[in-house]
């Protein structure tokens, strides 16, 4: 009669599969354990309020306008009266933010030139208006 050879190896497939079972549990339960309470600092009152942003506006046409407030009616000017704008807005508040708002047929370039004249006004503020949603 035959003998029966010893098996020596080691099946870890169970093994694999009790772990795999507990990354889930500990995957699934991770998130629900953490709270999310966040302790800001504070900090002292401020003495003036944040002003609000001016609008720079280039049009499809690539025309200027400038608001200097989201309520306060448009104004058309050209390059030369932009400069001379903004260097009156800086002089009165060197922290005055800007917001470009461009028509979205407009070419890129025309966009990068009206950040450039309003960078070497001086504005240290300035960002792009942009629509929520999908945007195509």
């Amino acid at each position: 009669m035959r003998q029966r050879r010893q098996m020596n190896q080691i099946n870890v497939v169970p093994y694999i599969d009790v772990m795999l079972v507990l990354l889930v549990i500990f995957m699934v339960t991770a998130p629900m354990i953490q709270t999310g309470n966040i302790d800001v600092p504070s900090a002292g009152a401020v003495s003036t309020p944040p002003a609000e942003a001016m609008i720079i506006a280039v049009e499809a046409d690539r025309s200027l306008s400038v608001r200097p407030s989201a309520s306060a009616p448009q104004r058309k000017d050209t390059d030369l009266e932009l400069q001379r704008f903004l260097a009156e807005a800086l002089a009165a508040n060197p922290d005055q933010p800007f917001l470009v708002a461009a028509d979205k047929t407009l070419p890129y370039q025309n966009v990068i030139d009206v950040l450039e004249a309003v960078r070497t006004a001086g504005v240290r503020k300035v960002s792009l208006q942009t629509a929520a949603g999908a945007g195509r």
